[in-house]
């Protein structure tokens, strides 16, 4: 997508699946059915859309990095996780490699947004998956993601960050930090006491990667919050606020997890929200 003087490709690092009553919390499945059907064993189908980042001159950015390919059988299993169309292949697609990135941000830590930032070293180990790249983490979602607690612990797996800071390539931000010209991160909370999003802002004009705060466009109704929120009342609070803002400044929001839009404007009518896609 051409966006002012940037390019916003978003990318793609497979498919998967949740619980369709944990991403929609207390939303009940007669009506999150209606938006996403589930499977035999309750899960909706996701997508997993890092997003690249272009300006003429800048360095090259990547937003997230999907679920990477260190999962086990019985994880793959348990999220159904299918990387046919993996994030090689769409970097290639938008002539790009791993090697050509230069910053990776990271929305948050959890498995499906961070761990495809590190890779096998095919000698029993683990090293960074972009290979001239530094990581741009949040301070505070690293304190969190390295010290988990039974709430978390599934959701960060230490094998997909602590070898970044092992091998030199983390550098941390503090919250609402400017990450790069027209890049900036904006802490929501909710999802993860430090979850952030990505303001891209370019020629008067706004896109927003809106990671966990919005996953999906059926996540566009304020009580509409996942289940794997740990502080839902934050979210709800930011994302009242936000979508008023997102529709009145005409945001172009970037949706992480959404298995068939991966962008689009807001738009309400009579107290209704849609999404209109862009391409």
């Amino acid at each position: 997508m051409r966006f002012g003087d940037i390019d916003l490709v978003p990318l793609l690092d497979g498919r998967f699946r949740l619980d369709g009553g944990a991403m929609f919390g207390v939303v009940p499945k007669p009506l999150w059915e209606r938006r996403t059907p589930a499977d035999d064993r309750n899960r909706i189908g996701l997508a997993m859309r890092p997003l690249l980042v272009r300006r003429p001159g800048a360095p090259l950015m990547i937003i997230d990095a999907g679920a990477g390919a260190k999962m086990d059988a019985k994880s793959v299993d348990i999220y159904a996780l299918d990387r046919t169309l993996d994030l090689d292949a769409t970097l290639r697609a938008a002539g790009a490699s791993r090697a050509d990135i230069s910053i990776v941000l990271a929305s948050h830590l959890h498995f499906d947004h961070a761990g495809g930032f590190t890779e096998f070293d095919g000698k029993g180990g683990v090293r960074p998956a972009f290979p001239r790249a530094r990581y741009i983490i949040n301070r505070g979602e690293w304190t969190d993601a390295t010290h988990p607690h039974e709430r978390n612990r599934a959701s960060y797996l230490q094998e997909n960050f602590v070898p970044l800071l092992d091998a030199g390539v983390v550098d941390f931000s503090e919250d609402d930090a400017t990450i790069a010209e027209g890049v900036r991160v904006k802490r929501t909370g909710g999802h993860t006491r430090c979850h952030q999003i990505v303001y891209i802002e370019s020629r008067g004009r706004t896109a927003v990667f809106a990671a966990d705060l919005l996953p999906t466009t059926a996540h566009i109704d304020e009580p509409w919050i996942m289940g794997y929120d740990l502080y839902p009342m934050e979210t709800l609070e930011f994302k009242r606020a936000f979508l008023r803002e997102a529709i009145e400044r005409e945001y172009l929001i970037v949706f992480e997890h959404d298995p068939m839009i991966a962008a689009g404007y807001i738009r309400e009518q009579n107290g209704r929200k849609r999404v209109e896609p862009v391409d």
